[in-house]
């Protein structure tokens, strides 16, 4: 099977130098290959011969799981240095949020997603110690730019305790560098946005 192209891997948007080393990356893992196929007698399931270890099924496996090893390696390198490279895009980064002193014992992950074709950036947030609230109350994630919230990612409600929470979460908007995230608590009078239950961790 032919393996991918590079410019299909990864777009345009990503500077020269840094396209340059995943360049490099990706052609240690088009050179390495795919993992060495199983033996057909491995492929048909153990035998008494595997079972008690023979000579013969201890090379084969050994020369499979070294060559998997060192293309997960390659791999893990690849991803690892893709994030790493890319701080400045929102794609695949993880923000940890702690609780204020309106929610001492609470905290989230938030992650956000590959942007879709028409611009939206999906998002995923698992929270956790937050206070349960009243049926009119729920809680809102929102975009904060330059120090002030600039618009609301989607709203969900806790079940209170330790229990954590995990929500669905979209941002329809260009993000800019510096961008971050808070979670608020929403109720009557309905005034938006509410008090910061979560907010950016130092940590």
């Amino acid at each position: 099977m032919r393996p991918p192209s590079f410019d299909d891997l990864i777009s345009e948007d990503v500077g020269a130098e840094e396209r340059e080393r995943l360049r490099h990356v990706h052609e240690l893992l088009v050179t390495a290959g795919p993992p060495a196929e199983l033996a057909p007698e491995i492929e048909q399931g153990p035998t008494l011969g595997m079972t008690l270890g023979g000579p013969s099924h201890r090379r084969v496996t050994r020369r499979a799981a070294l060559i998997a090893a060192a293309v997960i390696v390659l791999l893990v390198a690849f991803l690892a240095g893709y994030i790493t490279g890319n701080e400045g895009s929102p794609s695949g980064r993880v923000l940890s949020l702690a609780g204020t002193a309106k929610a001492p014992g609470a905290g989230a992950k938030l992650r956000v997603e590959t942007a879709d074709a028409a611009g939206n950036w999906p998002m995923t947030l698992a929270a956790w110690g937050l206070p349960k609230l009243p049926a009119d109350g729920y809680y809102e994630v929102f975009l904060v730019r330059n120090g002030k919230i600039f618009a609301p990612c989607g709203g969900f409600v806790a079940p209170g305790g330790k229990t954590a929470v995990s929500v669905k979460l979209n941002a329809p908007y260009r993000f800019e560098k510096g961008d971050t995230w808070v979670v608020t608590k929403q109720g009557p009078p309905w005034r938006r946005p509410g008090q910061v239950m979560l907010s950016p961790s130092s940590a």
